[in-house]
């Protein structure tokens, strides 16, 4: 890519030796061409070129068509209007009644994890459902209370409210319900203004670290109801052991027993439906079967010793949007974490069922729908809610086409609420708590553990400190760890770039790196270097000194080519740089200047538009000069290469420092225009037979 009003040919250069002359006619090839560079210009296009739609949204950019307000706002007209009543609609009903079945049990424990009377459950589940199948997304996750959420529910006002005086449920419940508004306005907010990709700073390594600590404090909590008496509510792992250790003497046997049956035949039947294809209904109705044998127990035996959940009020909740919003400053932290699982989970499932299933979602619309559910849900007594895992699995499994899987769980939890909730007061607790822990026992990511020590040390260490900080000081210290680790290593690996030295493949026009490719051809005299990032004020001086270490480096390891005693040329291969900044720009003036100084002429390579655009403004192609821009390496090589021959013909070494002459440069890139081999050709296919096999190929390559 080589600048000029065409084509242009490297030739001109008078051989030297009768030797060369005898050798060289024997080898007579085709003039190189040199691919000419575009983009010099700091305008990405012509003036009055027609400009491409996007086919985005109007509000979230989600490809395709261009979407109307009403299709914007409502992502569930796209799928109303398409919808197959014959072949999705029984999908749908088996799907959204399955789901419902496991949801109804579930969402009663998770309301007692977060220290909630098990209706507040149910309304979590009720709202918020028919609210997600409007404004949401994806048509197979099943959103409602989740175990991390309930436990951060937990967690953030247990220091805000003393449960010991009286009247503090109402004014827990109270605010767990202004906590699910606070999180919806957030979710909507960060929807609108397109801010969800912030949470992308987070690893994988530090939210699987994160939840597997939180799994084993939920798990933790819910020992109480196994055991029989009470253990002291803490998100801290020591804590909870101690108080668990202290109370031993109250110990009884009858709810721990029949909390351990329930589990293993919860396990079981999560296993058999998980691995086996046609039981996976089993899945889904293990919470069902332990409610319901679990009750059918209390109802014929009555033990006084096995507490249950008692007295369920009946009927659809009220309306009301009497908020107290004068705590609303404590509860901000919690309200912005359970907004960030929500984007961590929720979306992440989203995407993952919507690539299963062939559709797109777009993450600032899903974080939107999410954010309409809390907001609608609130206003109906439900406390914060979020997409589940294994829901939206057995939504996947039991194959929901649209969101009409949602409407019939959400029916099922209204048919629920009218006419079974006097059929929920005998539910014993240790059945609720059994349900809890085996949904969070498959959150304790131990294989990932295995997989991140076995493949990269360093995430291993963000997984076990964000674990270990969870554990033992507590779910708002785990996170601010894990968070603050994440952008350390972020800026990290962005102030220290990958830089390599390319050195060309044999018997190709390839370059590559020559540590992974120890045969690769260097050449002598020049310095091919690769810069694997933005360059921009971070990382600019690493860069400025790796190109001192890579100078040192290549003028040692050099194997191909005359020895011409010094580094004559510095080509920058540009192509993953995807952005420059205005630091960047002036050092790389530096940088030409101090070579130029030390005649060392800079060149660089295949500059993406918007990294030249940048440097066209700043002048760096007057600077450097438009002739020294390629499209390929090759093609800067070829020319470092003609121009080195032309000032040392006999291959001598000459160690003394000499600048390039302009005049041979000019004589080296002017036109043959009688279409005769370069001289110089012979003299490259005499010092390098190799490149003499190549010079008659398509593309000119030596």
């Amino acid at each position: 890519m080589y600048v000029s009003e065409s084509a242009v040919d490297v030739a001109g250069l008078q051989s030297t030796g009768s030797d060369r002359r005898q050798e060289g006619s024997a080898s007579a090839a085709r003039a190189v061409k040199i691919l000419p560079v575009s983009q010099l210009t700091p305008t990405l296009s012509a003036p009055g070129a027609p400009v491409k739609k996007s086919g985005r949204g109007v509000l979230f950019g989600e490809p395709g068509r261009e979407k109307t307000w009403p299709e914007t706002l409502l992502p569930s007209l796209g799928w109303m209007k398409a919808y197959k009543w014959r072949d999705s609609l029984k999908s749908d009903a088996v799907a959204g009644i399955t789901v419902g079945t496991m949801l109804i049990p579930q969402a009663m424990s998770y309301a007692k994890l977060a220290g909630l009377h098990p209706i507040y459950g149910l309304y979590s589940g009720f709202i918020p459902i028919f609210a997600y199948a409007l404004f949401g997304s994806s048509r197979q996750l099943a959103i409602g209370p989740v175990a991390l959420v309930s436990l951060l529910v937990s967690n953030g006002l247990a220091p805000i409210v003393d449960r010991s005086k009286e009247g503090s449920d109402e004014r827990y419940t109270e605010l767990a319900i202004l906590l699910a508004l606070m999180v919806g306005l957030l979710e909507v907010l960060l929807g609108l203004i397109r801010l969800g990709w912030l949470i992308r700073f987070i690893s994988h390594s530090i939210i699987s670290g994160f939840t597997t600590g939180s799994a084993i404090i939920i798990g933790l909590s819910q020992a109480k109801n196994f055991l029989g008496y009470e253990v002291t509510g803490s998100s801290k792992f020591i804590p909870l052991v101690q108080s668990i250790i202290a109370g031993w003497s109250q110990f009884k046997w009858q709810p721990f027993t029949m909390g351990c049956v329930f589990l293993t035949v919860l396990l079981i039947m999560k296993h058999l439906g998980k691995n086996y294809k046609d039981l996976r209904i089993l899945r889904a109705a293990g919470p069902l079967t332990a409610v319901f044998s679990g009750t059918l127990f209390i109802k014929l035996y009555h033990p006084d010793s096995i507490s249950v959940v008692g007295p369920i009020p009946q009927g659809l909740p009220g309306f009301s949007v009497n908020y107290d919003f004068s705590v609303a400053s404590k509860l901000l932290p919690t309200a912005a974490l359970i907004c960030g699982v929500a984007i961590l989970e929720s979306v992440g499932i989203a995407k993952a069922l919507a690539a299963k299933n062939g559709y797109e979602i777009d993450s600032n619309q899903e974080l939107f729908g999410l954010g309409m559910a809390n907001l609608l849900g609130s206003a109906f007594s439900a406390y914060p809610t979020t997409g589940s895992f294994s829901r939206s699995a057995v939504m996947q499994e039991t194959a929901a086409k649209t969101g009409f899987a949602g409407v019939f769980m959400g029916l099922l939890v209204t048919s629920s609420l009218l006419f079974l909730t006097p059929l929920f007061a005998d539910i014993p607790q240790c059945a609720l708590a059994a349900i809890v822990i085996s949904a969070v026992i498959g959150l304790v990511d131990y294989n990932e553990a295995i997989f991140l020590w076995r493949v990269d040390k360093k995430d291993f260490l963000l997984w076990l400190a964000a674990s270990s900080f969870t554990l033992f000081f507590g779910i708002e210290i785990g996170v601010l760890v894990g968070v603050g680790l994440s952008l350390v290593f972020v800026i990290y690996e962005s102030a220290n770039p990958h830089m390599a030295v390319l050195g060309r493949l044999p018997g190709t026009t390839v370059y590559r790196n020559a540590l992974q490719y120890p045969d690769a051809f260097i050449y002598h005299g020049i310095v091919i270097l690769r810069i694997d990032s933005p360059i921009y004020f971070a990382n600019i001086n690493f860069i400025k000194e790796r190109l001192r270490e890579f100078e040192l480096h290549t003028g040692v390891s050099a194997n191909k080519g005359h020895d011409v005693g010094r580094i004559s040329f510095l080509i920058i291969e540009m192509s993953p740089v995807t952005y420059i900044d205005s630091t960047g720009i002036h050092a790389l003036k530096e940088i030409y200047h101090e070579y130029k100084a030390r005649n060392i002429q800079m060149a660089l390579c295949n500059p993406s538009p918007r990294v030249m655009v940048s440097l066209a403004r700043a002048g760096l192609p007057d600077l450097i000069g438009n002739s020294w821009y390629f499209v390929r390496v090759h093609d800067a090589v070829q020319v470092c290469l003609s121009l080195m021959q032309a000032e040392h013909p006999s291959g001598e070494n000459n160690s003394s420092p000499q600048p390039i002459k302009r005049a041979s440069y000019e004589r080296w890139t002017r036109h043959d225009q009688d279409g005769h081999s370069a001289p110089w050709r012979r003299e490259a296919s005499r010092s390098d037979p190799e490149r003499s096999s190549l010079m008659g190929s398509p593309d000119g390559a030596i």
